[in-house]
């Protein structure tokens, strides 16, 4: 009956397991894998085209967020500094009248330095720190007269004054330089990722430089084909507004009269954003072709929101200078009843702007490397379409 078992192997057990069908195993998987990773091509590490092209948009997109906190900080750093030059020049000239009070009190003590009146006090008074606390530990305020202690009152309030102005303007200085701290990360951070996307790019060969232009072609087209539909769905509803007044006013005498009430029950509001909607719209198409350049305000250049600060600017309407803040310096409108002159805003968060022309399209500062142009508001798709801003 034992002849048919089998023996048992000779190698050593460990938690119940034979080392020796361990070593097996290990090794097998070894091999395995190296056979795996001889079979796959190296080529498999390289991403793909539309991987580059979604990293290279997302690298321009963040450097778009750090330009906005670079704009945002640099409006910060300027305002700062100009109060602290304000705080210095305010230190600056109390200091100087606290020196002629101290020179009027210099002269008394010598008046009683000739007469060998108080003297010793009065040049304790003058090396004192704190001369307040001075005049409450002695009795040199009984001694002087009312001139002497209309000098030293003027003395201590300067020099109060002016020690509150200078730590104010020491605090200002400290929040200045934090402000600068600040635009240096920014800009540090905008330059990065500009970098990262032209080392991606730069990577690509020519052959795949020539199929990112045809999908980039093949989207301007579908981008173009979103705003022709957009801009019959507005002549379509601005249509059906007109023939909606006109049936309104029908009840009138005539119809003379009836377009007259039309006329005089819209046309003011009309009128007056129509007015200042031309003017940017016109500046704006001034700038095109001048290249995108983050953080610039013109005039040889400008980043997105610099553009449409600038061009509201030029009709006397003043934007703030980031596209977080001016997506609320407006009224938001439906996308449908955008008009002529009206902001766009891009991505959630709100990293890019243009200012709408009408027919679905827009003038824009793109990203770095392009120059200001006129596009469909769906350039980046509709889901890109953040929100719409009448900014006046």
């Amino acid at each position: 009956m034992a002849s048919h078992r089998k023996s048992r192997p000779t190698g050593t057990r460990v938690a119940g397991i034979r080392t020796p069908a361990l070593a097996t195993a290990a090794l097998t998987s070894v091999a395995l894998l190296s056979q795996s990773a001889n079979a796959a091509p190296a080529a498999d590490d390289k991403p793909s085209l539309e991987e580059v092209e979604k990293k290279v948009d997302d690298l321009y997109r963040q450097a778009e967020s750090a330009t906005d906190k670079y704009n945002a900080a640099k409006e910060k750093t300027a305002k700062q500094r100009k109060h602290v030059d304000t705080l210095l020049d305010d230190v600056a000239e109390r200091t100087q009248k606290l020196n002629e009070a101290r020179e009027e009190l210099g002269s008394f003590a010598s008046a009683q330095y000739r007469t060998g009146a108080a003297a010793p006090d009065t040049a304790t008074f003058l090396l004192a720190d704190t001369p307040q606390d001075y005049f409450d530990q002695t009795q040199l305020m009984d001694r002087m007269t009312g001139r002497q202690k209309v000098a030293v009152d003027d003395y201590v309030t300067q020099q109060s004054e002016t020690m509150k102005k200078r730590q104010e303007a020491t605090e200002s200085l400290e929040t200045l330089t934090d402000s600068q701290d600040g635009l240096k990360t920014a800009k540090a951070t905008v330059q990065r990722k500009l970098a990262e996307a032209r080392e991606l790019m730069s990577k690509l060969t020519a052959e795949e430089k020539a199929r990112l232009a045809a999908i980039e072609k093949e989207k301007q087209a579908e981008a173009a084909r979103k705003a022709d539909e957009l801009a019959r769905q507005q002549a379509a509803q601005q249509k059906a507004q007109e023939e909606a007044a006109q049936q309104q006013d029908s009840g009138s005498s005539s119809a003379g009269s009836s377009d007259s009430g039309s006329s005089s029950s819209t046309a003011p509001a009309d009128s007056s954003y129509a007015t200042k909607a031309d003017k940017a719209l016109a500046f704006a198409r001034a700038q095109i072709g001048k290249p995108y350049v983050w953080g610039a305000v013109g005039p040889g250049s400008y980043d997105c929101s610099g553009l449409t600060q600038a061009a509201w600017k030029a009709a006397g309407v003043t934007l703030p200078r980031t596209t977080y803040d001016q997506v609320n310096a407006g009224t938001t409108v439906p996308l449908s009843q955008a008009r002529p002159g009206d902001l766009v805003f891009f991505y959630d968060d709100v990293t890019h702007v243009g200012i709408y022309i009408g027919n679905g399209m827009m003038i824009h500062a793109p990203k770095p490397g392009t120059y200001v142009r006129e596009e469909s508001i769906y350039y980046d798709g509709e889901s890109a379409i953040h929100s719409v801003v009448r900014p006046a």
